[in-house]
């Protein structure tokens, strides 16, 4: 016999008992859509979280520090002369400050509070940040200009708009030139960013920058205790973080203080690696209903051998080889579970695109080929190692006993 006609036999042996065939695949389909569903989800969560830390900038440092007695704007000036002093590692340096007072930004009838928790899109959040606040956290300049080092060491008022904030006050109006009131108080508008594209991160959007200097003002004088250090690459920002952690710790010990210096890069790193965790775990009990369906492919295809128990004897005493016997009834197990992976590759391709939709905020996800092609790979191997043992038996019957049979 050769393989086209084992493979025939196989279809044919399918088809004659099409509920009994289906119930036997139910748990590879289970079991495959299981695992597709469920990589693809983490895999899609995994790209919107590395999306996310993408738009919040690569080789970033974030620096926690603050001294129990003495002034915050002394850790400031220390750390931008020293961070200018790093010009081969470092592309910029700002306090990171976020206004969390009440207050009241408005334009013409437009009038928006940054405690407007109830709708976060158009909720607008003040900042304070230094010339290189930009730079520092990725905004991309749309027009106008950043704030000049005058305008932060005169607390000139001015400000740069986020691009959601852009949307919010100007709609499609080129906001350069106009001006603002925060709190009543009137600041120019000098330059906007491009929105970051991010889905459900308006937060990063919706952002009015202000010079730092205006802390004293608008902020109750709250301590300036967060900055963001801007490297020029991956291997900088290790050294970087090594040099800062240093200098930091030359004037600052658990006595007076404490400071704490880490990346986005770890961020990164370790999200990829606990996505990879959750994937093998998901997957792993995904695979535990393949193994089910194993258990019950070996179970059916002893069914299968007892039943055709007189057609093996008979091929057998015509002279069929126990080699092809074996080749026979594992075509079947393989093929009966390669149908399974294929329904359930489509099953898990639909309940992937829904998963996104409605988990990930509209996300398409769709499996990829490694994932696919594994998928079905396994079932069809899965089904050749539980078809074995029926297989193996098959064989083993004696060509007299087996004619012998009802």
């Amino acid at each position: 016999m050769n393989l086209m006609q084992a493979f025939k036999m196989a279809f044919k042996s399918i088809a004659s008992k099409k509920m009994r065939s289906f119930l036997t695949m139910l748990g590879i389909i289970i079991g495959v859509a299981s695992v597709v569903i469920m990589v693809s989800v983490v895999q899609g969560q995994n790209k919107k979280n590395m999306e996310y830390l993408e738009a919040m900038g690569d080789n970033k440092i974030q620096i926690y520090a603050y001294q129990y007695y003495g002034s915050s704007g002394s850790i400031s000036e220390l750390l931008y002369e020293y961070c200018l002093g790093m010009q081969d590692l470092v592309v910029g340096v700002t306090p990171q400050i976020d206004v969390w007072q009440e207050i009241t930004i408005k334009y013409g009838a437009k009038t928006f509070n940054t405690q407007n928790w109830d709708d976060w899109e158009k909720r607008v959040s003040l900042k304070l940040g230094s010339d290189q606040f930009g730079v520092c956290n990725n905004y991309t300049l749309g027009g106008g200009r950043e704030l000049s080092f005058l305008d932060v060491d005169k607390a000139n008022r001015v400000c740069v708009l986020g691009g959601g904030a852009k949307q919010l006050l100007f709609d499609f109006v080129d906001p350069v030139g106009e001006t603002i009131f925060i709190n009543s108080q009137p600041f120019l508008v000098v330059g906007w960013y491009e929105p970051t594209g991010l889905e459900g991160m308006s937060d990063m959007d919706n952002v009015v920058l202000l010079p730092y200097t205006f802390n004293r003002t608008l902020n109750n004088n709250q301590d300036i205790n967060q900055y963001v250090v801007k490297a020029k690459s991956a291997s900088a920002t290790t050294l970087a973080i090594a040099k800062l952690k240093a200098f930091l710790g030359g004037f600052i010990n658990d006595e007076n203080g404490y400071y704490d210096v880490y990346s986005n890069n770890d961020w990164s790193s370790q999200m990829q690696e606990q996505s990879l965790m959750q994937s093998l775990v998901l997957g792993a009990i995904a695979g535990i209903s393949l193994l089910v369906g194993g258990i019950g492919i070996m179970n059916i295809m002893l069914v299968t051998v007892t039943e055709r128990t007189r057609e093996i004897g008979i091929r057998k005493a015509i002279g069929a080889e126990r080699r092809s016997i074996i080749v026979q009834f594992l075509i079947e197990a393989a093929v009966i579970c390669g149908i399974g992976g294929l329904i359930g590759i489509v099953l898990g391709c639909m309940g992937a695109l829904i998963a996104g939709k409605f988990l990930l905020q509209g996300m398409i996800l769709w499996p990829s080929s490694v994932i696919t092609i594994g998928a079905f790979t396994f079932s069809v191997v899965l089904g050749v190692v539980f078809g074995l043992y029926p297989a193996i038996k098959a064989s083993s019957l004696q060509p007299v006993e087996a004619l012998r049979a009802e």
